[in-house]
């Protein structure tokens, strides 16, 4: 029975230093709610429509988006969503080891969009 036991203890523990804590346990896409006023403008990300306002959008924290909401008869408005490093995961990182930091960092798996929610107020275009 105790070998049982050390066995599996050691295979979880072989499993959490060998993998970083984000790629373990860290969401794999962000929320991201998105609003306007007036409602109802057609949201596009990276250039690929998305929907309309208001949407919650569900992205990978992978790299930098621009949100830009169009409407008929409104200016377009153009917002930068960027990513950063989730502070929480590089401490859990580094107490558990230099090989979790390294498979973090690379991965990208630490990273977090850089806000929740974006909103734009469209501002009537001038005819």
């Amino acid at each position: 029975m105790k070998k049982i036991v050390l066995i599996i203890t050691s295979i979880v523990t072989l499993t959490v230093l060998v993998t970083g804590c984000a790629t373990l346990f860290g969401p794999k896409t962000h929320p991201l709610a998105v609003s306007s006023e007036p409602h109802g403008a057609e949201v596009y990300v990276n250039g690929f429509k998305m929907g309309n306002t208001p949407v919650e959008l569900s992205l990978k924290a992978d790299k930098s988006y621009n949100i830009e909401f169009r409407k008929e008869g409104y200016e377009s408005v153009t917002r930068i969503v960027n990513t950063k490093v989730g502070a929480g995961w590089v401490i859990l990182d580094v107490l558990a080891g230099l090989v979790p930091v390294i498979i973090d960092a690379s991965t990208g798996a630490w990273n977090q969009l850089d806000q929740d929610a974006v909103n734009a107020a469209l501002v009537q275009q001038n005819e």
